[in-house]
């Protein structure tokens, strides 16, 4: 992958790096950390799978329903500008400026390479693909599984107008019949305006990898969204780093941050954040209200499915940190969200009453 392959853009791409950061994180055709991350040694990498494969935890996966707010598209044409519904797991439909965006969409039954195995729905989507409205963009983080969903990319492509990526992910969606002129690709601090809402792509401390040997070969990011009068953050998949604040001194205040609090383990602390770091991210960002995401939808960590609810509201309590935590297909108003109800607490109650 050529560094001119990673340039399909619609218009030319609005650059705002500051002027101490180095764009281009790709050495040797790969794409890196500014900050070197923790590699498994062999004992860790045998711990991992062990864990993984053999002894997980009980409490992993809801053993009862997860409440889902159905959605139609008469409800989402009529919902006011500036509101959000969380689809599930890191998929989000913002309306904005008249417009619908949505980040990582993932509708299929499971996470994974192939539809007979791997981390299954906890839920259903509050929405089909086909019911949705017409899409102004797509915007994506990365290209893991559990963000980057072949089926629905391809489904979403005949009503999507485009797609937004970090570089090298665009390429993927050309290679599965995407047309180029739909796909925009952005390097970090790079984006585009699209009828009136800014997208820019923001450092994030992650990786990528779809198989075996394209570890690293495509970017990732988390988002920067402004709509006229909203600023709001999208994280993608990362670890806690320096980069949040200077996001934040970059582009904050944010009115709403939807930041990852889930799947999170020690045994990989460079790629996801504990509820403490999810925290202060939002803090470094001075995000105003924060809506936890990566969470709810997929068994994809080794703690149980509603733990990173239980501590990521404790802390947000403790600190005064206005927190969002919105059923799946809930609307939430961007301008003056709601707490929203605890609904976790109702599920877990059922499934120790059984």
């Amino acid at each position: 992958m050529s560094i001119s392959s990673c340039t399909l853009r619609a218009q030319p791409a609005e650059t705002t790096a500051p002027a101490a950061t180095t764009v281009l994180q790709r050495v040797d055709g790969k794409f890196r950390n500014p900050v070197a991350m923790h590699k498994l040694g062999g004992f860790e990498t045998m711990k991992l799978i062990w864990a993984v494969a053999v002894s997980k935890p009980a409490g992993t996966v809801p053993t009862k329903a997860v409440p889902v707010q159905a959605l139609s598209q008469a409800q989402l044409l009529a919902a006011p500008d500036n509101t959000l519904f969380r689809l599930g797991h890191s998929t989000l439909l913002l309306k904005l400026n008249g417009h619908f965006f949505l980040t990582d969409p993932v509708f299929s039954e499971r996470a994974s390479p192939v539809q007979w195995a791997g981390p299954k729905r906890f839920h259903q989507p509050p929405i089909s693909i086909e019911e949705l409205p017409p899409i102004k963009a797509v915007i994506l983080s990365h290209d893991h599984y559990d963000h980057l969903d072949h089926a629905a990319v391809l489904a979403l492509a005949a009503k999507t107008e485009h797609f937004v990526t970090p570089l090298g992910v665009g390429d993927t969606l050309v290679e599965w019949g995407i047309p180029k002129a739909k796909v925009q690709q952005f390097d970090w601090w790079q984006g585009v305006t699209l009828e009136g809402v800014r997208l820019v792509a923001a450092p994030s401390q992650h990786f990528s990898g779809r198989g075996l040997f394209d570890g690293n070969k495509t970017l990732w990011a988390s988002w920067v969204i402004e709509a006229p009068d909203l600023r709001v953050f999208f994280s993608g998949d990362t670890g806690y780093f320096d980069g949040f604040k200077q996001i934040g001194e970059q582009y904050g205040p944010f009115d709403v941050t939807m930041i990852e609090t889930g799947a999170y383990d020690k045994l990989w602390p460079d790629v996801h954040m504990q509820p403490e770091q999810t925290l202060q991210a939002h803090l470094d960002l001075k995000g105003k209200w924060l809506i936890p995401v990566h969470n709810g939808t997929f068994d994809l960590g080794l703690h149980a499915w509603h733990e990173p609810f239980d501590r990521i509201a404790a802390l947000a309590a403790r600190r005064g940190v206005k927190l969002s935590t919105p059923q799946m297909g809930e609307a939430v108003n961007l301008r003056d969200p709601q707490p929203g109800q605890k609904w976790w607490l109702t599920v877990v109650e059922q499934e120790m009453a059984e």
